[in-house]
């Protein structure tokens, strides 16, 4: 007879949202079941890029002041892991260069910055966003690119996606129970049993949360009968052989140039709507390289390391998605962080535990996070998207 192994959550997918659920259950004892269907921390997790970018100060919500949140007690959360695990996560607050090209532009970004002082808290955090007419790094982002001068936030940082997935897959060795290379088939809400694609331990859980990425919406839309979301592509391309001690992120026109230690520059990403290949680099579609080697030249005399490419979730309602499946009694979902995932995921956890356990709600969820927000019935499936894999 099959044995059956009983846990109090099982954790359907080990990226950044997965392992930071269940890294949080762990600390408080529960018995944790982490399953992948191919390894931990691949996919949209195991990127490069690392652009931990807050939202610009204007129209402000609970969606932002969510993520400000996250991004400033996000040092914190990195150096306990790190003190934890002696894994260096790459983590470093760089701040954010954004040219501006147009008068207008600039206007705007003063704006901006006249709105940062209340949203940041900017005489309690520090946290600032100004404008400048000159660049404070000339050999990094041109003059030239900047005709209007530049805006500058002190919030946004970066981390290394890879570092900071082994950080935390080393804190659950001992207290999680890993099952990698096991696909899903099925998931009883009543009785919390588990099926797998081939046979294996009979697996039992409590609350079971889906936290499997773009592959979550297939999940749902199965069980369901609700499509929430879709999958986008994104790629970045890892470059070497750049002094990158004291560099900001640059971010202009939906490219990131991220610096890394080691003399490490991430460049990324795009957003593509339909893919042959979820993982495969498309080596004719390169164009973020090269508009990025206008406004920041350096990058020219660098070698190329490594082309990466994932799928990303994004709801189709745009903001993660996070709590109970309405109308389920175990079962809760965590997906959808698109950009954000790596800057959210520690506060994610901390808000999912709550509403799992009811214990005492310390970590408020924007209401656009909740499920009921997403959840409209026989909602059609999002023209463009590629959902062939589950």
């Amino acid at each position: 007879m099959k044995e059956t192994l009983t846990h109090d959550v099982a954790i359907i997918g080990a990226g950044i949202f997965g392992l930071s659920i269940a890294r949080r259950c762990a600390q408080n004892g529960k018995r944790v079941v982490l399953i992948d269907k191919a390894a931990v921390g691949q996919g949209a997790s195991g990127g490069v890029l690392g652009a931990l970018m807050p939202h610009i100060p204007a129209r402000w919500n609970e969606k932002k002041a969510f993520q400000f949140a996250a991004l400033s007690s996000l040092a914190a959360h990195i150096a306990e892991l790190e003190a934890e695990t002696g894994i260096a996560t790459g983590y470093r607050r760089t701040g954010r260069l954004m040219p501006i090209y147009t008068e207008d532009k600039r206007d705007h970004a003063r704006l901006r910055a006249q709105e940062s002082v209340e949203r940041w808290q900017s005489a309690a955090t520090g946290f600032t966003f100004q404008v400048s007419q000159t660049s404070p790094s000339s050999d990094w982002l041109s003059p030239t690119s900047t005709p209007f001068g530049y805006a500058f936030d002190t919030l946004a940082a970066r981390i290394f996606p890879r570092h900071y997935i082994a950080a935390l897959t080393a804190s659950l060795k001992g207290r999680c129970h890993f099952l990698e290379q096991s696909t899903v088939t099925d998931f009883d809400d009543t009785n919390g049993h588990i099926s797998f694609e081939r046979h294996g331990p009979a697996i039992v859980a409590e609350k079971i949360v889906l936290a499997a990425g773009y592959r979550t919406f297939r999940m749902i839309e199965k069980k369901e009968g609700v499509q929430l979301g879709s999958g986008v592509k994104g790629q970045a391309t890892l470059l070497a052989g750049i002094n990158t001690d004291g560099l900001p992120v640059i971010y202009d026109s939906g490219v990131y140039v991220v610096p890394h230690e080691g003399d490490l520059v991430a460049v990324g990403s795009t957003s593509e709507r339909t893919w042959k290949d979820p993982v495969e680099p498309d080596l004719s579609n390169l164009d973020f390289l090269r508009r990025a080697e206008l406004f920041c030249p350096s990058l020219k005399e660098a070698r190329i390391v490594e082309h990466w490419a994932g799928v990303r979730p994004k709801c189709t309602r745009r903001d993660p998605l996070v709590g109970a499946v309405p109308g389920r009694a175990r079962t809760y979902v965590a997906t959808g962080g698109f950009k954000i995932s790596f800057g959210i995921a520690h506060r994610v956890a901390d808000a999912l535990y709550e509403r799992m356990y009811e214990t005492t709600p310390s970590t408020s969820l924007p209401p656009s996070f909740e499920p009921d927000f997403h959840w409209i019935p026989g909602r059609q499936r999002s023209r463009g998207s590629d959902n062939s894999e589950v």
